[in-house]
């Protein structure tokens, strides 16, 4: 299958992911990839006009919600991904390049879409088992925007969480049906978010309650 010209534009955020090659854990610590990452999306923000939303780091792998005002997401990725890889390596992660191929990303064109992303990549460590509330994970600018802990990626104002923090967090942490994850998961893979609902239906926007 030929690969799709990337779509720029600035009116919608994208929901982006990469993941290392063969799904390899990071092979430093956890603390100094969290730091490495965060210098480098602050940089991209300050030289790119790249704004953050959220972004989650895994052991394997990132969730990130950014927009482009400039309609540069190609140009922002390129020195992000090549300067954090080269970083991570550098570091003594590895050998060969850090990810497997080209980050993922998917356009967010509704209000409804992007609490699904936003919802979908805060929860990925509670899915992961790795922490029980989403709260509690330390690799997310979550904590950060709840004063919780250092906020060091430069985040555009939250008005979700900021309109009804302790609303905001019980949504956060009711675990959606497994296949509604499942839908959002298929959605991302197209340039522009679809479900299964939408292309069978040709139904245009899907509500939160529909997939999260």
């Amino acid at each position: 299958m030929p690969r799709l010209k990337t779509i720029l534009q600035s009116e919608y955020p994208y929901n982006i992911s990469a993941r290392c090659i063969n799904r390899d854990w990071f092979q430093i610590p956890m603390e100094a990839v969290w730091n490495i990452f965060c210098e480098e999306l602050t940089s991209v923000n300050k030289k790119y006009n790249f704004q953050i939303h959220s972004f989650v780091l895994m052991n394997n792998h990132y969730h990130l919600i950014a927009s482009t005002p400039d309609s540069n997401v190609s140009l922002c990725m390129q020195q992000f991904m090549h300067k954090t890889s080269k970083r991570l390596t550098r570091a003594g992660n590895r050998i060969n390049e850090t990810f497997a191929g080209r980050h993922y990303k998917c356009i967010l064109q509704h209000p409804n879409y992007f609490l699904n992303a936003y919802k979908y990549n805060y929860r990925n460590p509670v899915a992961a088992g790795t922490c029980e509330k989403v709260q509690d994970y330390t690799y997310s600018t979550l904590r950060g925007k709840l004063n919780l802990s250092n906020l060091l990626v430069p985040v555009c104002e939250d008005t979700t969480l900021n309109f009804d923090t302790v609303g905001t967090l019980a949504w956060l942490n009711t675990a959606p049906d497994s296949n509604k994850a499942e839908g959002f998961r298929y959605g991302t893979k197209h340039q522009y978010f679809k479900s299964k609902k939408d292309r069978m239906s040709n139904r245009p926007i899907l509500t939160e309650h529909d997939l999260l």
